[in-house]
């Protein structure tokens, strides 16, 4: 990687909370969470909180090892270039330290306090995230989304697996929900941002097979997703509260997926509504979608 060459200033503790990039991060937590208070056992709220920390730490760790990688793309790109890195405020060897340090924080106390299966997962998706999709996948192929999916899928199979120990068709369930909302979600953002990877040279979906090709698939990624998020009340992991809940949310995904599936290329002072909506409403997808499986879990313990 060649790095920015910058003359950083003192970095203060707000640089290194940005580089955890901490609105990511709460979605991960959430779901993470919600993996772990919707598995069929009762864990301890020491360990609990334990394991929801280890992996907020390890998300934080693989956002700042990304950011240290990307440093160079950030400074090129209007969304980004104002991060800690791009911006002079902190040096990039204190950012990949940052970043080392807590990758391998989390998963030793994953191990310690939860057990190593969680955090062999852990460290998997620690892995997935800084190096299979930041240094491999993102640079190289328009289905760095697709196949990056999974770095984001990881939490409520880490928080189910460290609440009962093992793996079952439920957390998979969850993980490829999340695996295939990714998609839909990104792309949606990436249409009206596009110029932004384009003048990097990051092969983002729109940048390479165009906005046409594009729209068309976060349609398909969108109706895949209405059946697969009903699958876990289909086979009797849910009640029909979540199962509900996961109709109703994902039809409407659909919806919104439709009009930017059915939408011709957007001219240059278009605003691209469509689009923004659905990637806002992506992430209010997923908290709700996700809340619903813990509150029909909570229900029926009392019940």
């Amino acid at each position: 990687m060649a790095e920015a060459v910058i003359h950083p200033l003192p970095a203060d503790w707000r640089d290194f909370f940005a580089l955890t990039k901490p609105r990511v991060m709460s979605l991960v937590i959430f779901t993470g969470l919600c993996g772990l208070l919707a598995a069929p056992v009762t864990i301890k709220p020491v360990l609990g909180f334990a394991a929801i920390l280890c992996i907020a730490i390890g998300a934080g760790g693989a956002a700042a090892l990304n950011m240290w990688w990307e440093a160079d793309l950030d400074a090129g790109m209007k969304r980004t270039q104002s991060r800690p890195i791009p911006a002079g405020r902190m040096d990039p060897t204190a950012a990949r330290d940052f970043g080392i340090g807590l990758s391998f924080l989390s998963v030793l106390l994953m191990g310690l306090a939860i057990g190593w299966l969680a955090a062999s997962i852990l460290a998997l998706s620690i892995v997935y995230y800084a190096v299979i999709y930041t240094i491999w996948l993102k640079p190289r192929t328009p289905q760095n989304i697709v196949i990056g999916g999974g770095a984001g899928a990881f939490p409520p199979l880490i928080g189910w697996v460290a609440a009962t120990g093992d793996i079952t068709a439920m957390p998979i369930l969850l993980f490829a929900i999340i695996f295939f909302w990714t998609p839909p979600h990104f792309w949606a953002l990436a249409l009206f941002v596009q110029s932004d990877y384009a003048k990097v040279g990051i092969p983002m979906m729109p940048v390479v097979a165009g906005e046409k090709s594009t729209r068309r698939q976060i349609l398909f990624y969108a109706v895949l997703l209405l059946p697969l998020s009903a699958l876990p009340w289909w086979i009797g992991g849910t009640g029909a509260i979540y199962g509900i809940a996961a109709l109703i949310l994902s039809a409407f995904f659909v919806f919104l997926a439709a009009r930017v599936g059915l939408r011709q290329r957007s001219g240059p002072d278009d605003a691209m509504q469509p689009e923004r909506q659905l990637f806002k409403y992506s992430i209010l997808y997923l908290f709700v979608l996700f809340a619903a499986l813990v509150a029909d879990r909570w229900l029926l313990v009392q019940g």
